[in-house]
């Protein structure tokens, strides 16, 4: 290894003459056939219950790509993934670019929560169906009690309170003073607590896609997915060349809504791992979940209004090819074994079930089964620790900045502002026609940068976040308009 490159290495993780967790060469990526990261990795072992002095230990994978600079300062930058159940390795990864700003000046500090990538995960063959409400209540507490009896390990301990007691091991063992948090959706529950059990470990805090810690996450799911949906309708009625091309978009999603509502189509698609063309019985639960993955960004909202208007005309294959690609994606990327730890320990028991829009609920293309599934799956899911003060609104001083798209699907820009009520030093910043993540949009990675690097935004900062770019959308399948 060239020696500046050595010193480099040496330099970026230095917080500490003698490191209690050994690092070494690796590559990390956002899975195969992605771009490799050159990186240094180990391997941080912590018990499985940190209350107990006999818990069995658990491996959490860590990864550590060295800032772009002889002498960084001792405050890592953490990205922390969504899902909840994703890879925070695999999350960086693929959002590299968003980061680099960052990177010119800080390590960035990678560590896997326990549950999911490479530490301790709970994963066992439960079809994600399930989670999206396909399969009948008996079915789903069938599937669910068998995925129990396959873990490895108990599945209390893998909640968002057990969580950041790991990533605050990580810090120590690593010798950083303090951490810039980067929370990305369920990531941002995670930054949140973080900063207030840890608050002197904590520097400056980014959260994207805000779940406010006071809201459960479910009821209103179905609801701001609906909305998020006629948004974007609307705005294809009101922009010429889309108008022009689908005029009668809303009534295309009735017909189409209407046409799968009893009825499944079967539809000759080839699959997306294996190219060999398969049929798939396409019906209602398909159609929702197609519409609401491509909600998340404004690169597919591009597509939903061409997507729609094929198959209310009898052409379900575009739309049917699309679900298989991204329902693959999430299948490789999701850990249901974590993601049912945090949903029926943090969220489905402060639900009021009572209290929920059904009329809302029923009348949205998603419907209730979601919401039914969830319930029906924490049933029988054991709770595990929960922090008394997690569901309160983080009171601090620390300098946040709160990142919402204002077509997000299921953390609308309101969910930013309850998070920010007792926030002393809030940024407050929403994207137009953007959907869940703001961090990889237009100037934002600059913007990020800077605020990580002055703790704070100054006038002016952000105003480039109105010109963002916004993917036009797709007239026909050659491409979006010019």
């Amino acid at each position: 290894m060239p020696k500046l490159a050595l010193i480099m290495l040496l330099v970026s993780v230095a917080a500490s003459a003698e490191p209690a967790l050994e690092l070494n060469d690796c590559r990390i990526s956002a899975g195969p056939g992605t771009t490799s990261i050159a990186a240094r990795c180990g391997t941080l072992i912590r018990p499985l219950d940190p209350s107990s002095a006999d818990s069995e230990n658990i491996e959490l994978s860590v990864a550590v790509v060295p800032a772009l600079t002889l002498e960084p300062p001792t405050d890592a930058f953490v990205p922390i993934a969504g899902g909840p159940g994703m890879s925070s390795i695999h999350f960086y990864a693929g959002w590299a670019s968003a980061f680099e700003r960052v990177r010119q000046h800080r390590d960035i500090l990678l560590v896997d929560q326990r549950g999911t990538g490479e530490s301790a995960p709970m994963t066992c063959d439960v079809d994600d169906d399930i989670v999206e409400g396909a399969y009948t209540e008996e079915d789903t507490l069938s599937a669910v009690e068998e995925c129990l009896a396959t873990l490895p390990y108990d599945p209390r301990f893998f909640t968002t309170s057990v969580a950041v007691t790991d990533l605050e091991a990580l810090r120590a063992a690593l010798g950083y003073d303090s951490l810039n948090l980067y929370g990305s959706s369920y990531g941002t529950r995670v930054a949140q607590h973080f900063a207030r059990r840890y608050p002197d470990s904590t520097r400056t805090i980014v959260i994207d896609g805000v779940v406010p810690p006071q809201l459960p996450l479910g009821p209103n799911i179905a609801i701001e997915s609906q909305l998020a949906l006629e948004k974007v309708l609307d705005r294809c009625s009101k922009d010429a060349a889309c108008a022009a091309r689908f005029p009668d978009i809303h009534q295309d999603f009735r017909r189409l809504r209407d046409a799968l509502r009893d009825n499944v189509i079967p539809v000759r698609v080839p699959n997306p791992v294996t190219g060999q063309v398969e049929t798939l019985e396409f019906g209602k639960d398909h159609m929702a979940a197609a519409i609401r993955l491509f909600l998340y960004s404004h690169r597919t909202i591009a597509l939903l209004p061409l997507l729609i208007n094929e198959a209310a005309n009898g052409n379900l294959v575009p739309m049917a090819a699309q679900f298989q690609m991204v329902v693959v994606a999430l299948d490789e990327a999701l850990n249901i074994g974590m993601h049912n730890a945090v949903m029926c320990t943090e969220d489905v028991p402060f639900i009021d079930f009572s209290a929920v829009d059904q009329a809302a609920l029923d009348a949205s293309y998603l419907g209730p089964q979601q919401l039914e599934a969830i319930k029906t799956m924490c049933s029988v899911w054991p709770q595990g620790p929960l922090d008394d003060d997690l569901r309160l609104p983080l009171a601090t001083n620390k300098p946040v900045l709160l990142l919402s798209g204002d077509s997000d699907p299921i953390t609308p820009p309101q969910y930013a502002e309850l998070a920010a009520v007792d926030m002393g030093k809030a940024w407050l910043l929403t994207g137009k026609n953007q959907g869940h993540g703001l961090g990889v949009v237009g100037c934002m990675p600059r913007v990020i940068g800077k605020f990580i690097e002055n703790m704070q935004l100054e006038d002016g900062d952000a105003d480039c976040l109105n010109d963002s770019f916004s993917m036009p959308f797709f007239l026909d399948f050659t491409g979006p308009t010019p």
